[in-house]
């Protein structure tokens, strides 16, 4: 029974690792309960082959306390020659119902949001992304200091076969 149980475990313990084989880079930081407008979250990116491409996401972790359908960020990708890209992006959090969206099972959701589809980069070392939130309420200009239901932070870096 103990063979049993230790090959099964090695078995399963395998399959979830090789589910992964496109990884290159995934990464969350906390903003605490709620995500400051002046809070810029920042990784700094491992060394990247030039000669290959990669898709870039954004990756979020929210709770029931997100109040909001949509959420805007302001995704900037400074590179080593001193050249920053700087996108504008709109993803939608929740259904029409007001229910959250991402996976999970719980309160807290996880998403999976794409930022960028087969991209190469330039230079292989000392690439950084900065990610901000820019939610505003309707009608105001003023953006919303606090955002609430936003718990994490992360970014995912997949090779592209």
């Amino acid at each position: 029974m103990n063979l049993k149980n230790s090959f099964l475990f090695i078995l399963i313990a395998g399959l979830l690792i090789s589910c992964d084989k496109k990884r290159v880079f995934d990464e969350y930081k906390s903003v605490g309960s709620a995500w400051n407008k002046k809070t810029v979250v920042r990784f700094d990116l491992p060394k990247l082959d030039t000669l290959k491409k990669y898709n870039l996401y954004v990756n979020l972790r929210a709770n029931d306390d997100y109040k909001f359908n949509n959420l805007f960020l302001i995704v900037s990708l400074e590179q080593p020659n001193g050249l920053t890209k700087v996108d504008t992006l709109e993803y939608q959090m929740a259904d029409v119902d007001g229910t959250l969206l991402g996976d999970g099972f719980s309160d807290l959701k996880e998403s999976k949001l794409i930022y960028k589809e087969n991209m190469p980069f330039k230079a292989s070392e000392n690439n950084k992304i900065y990610i901000k939130q820019v939610v505003r309420q309707t009608g105001k200009v003023v953006g919303v200091e606090n955002l609430e239901g936003i718990t994490e932070v992360g970014f995912r870096i997949e090779s592209v076969d």
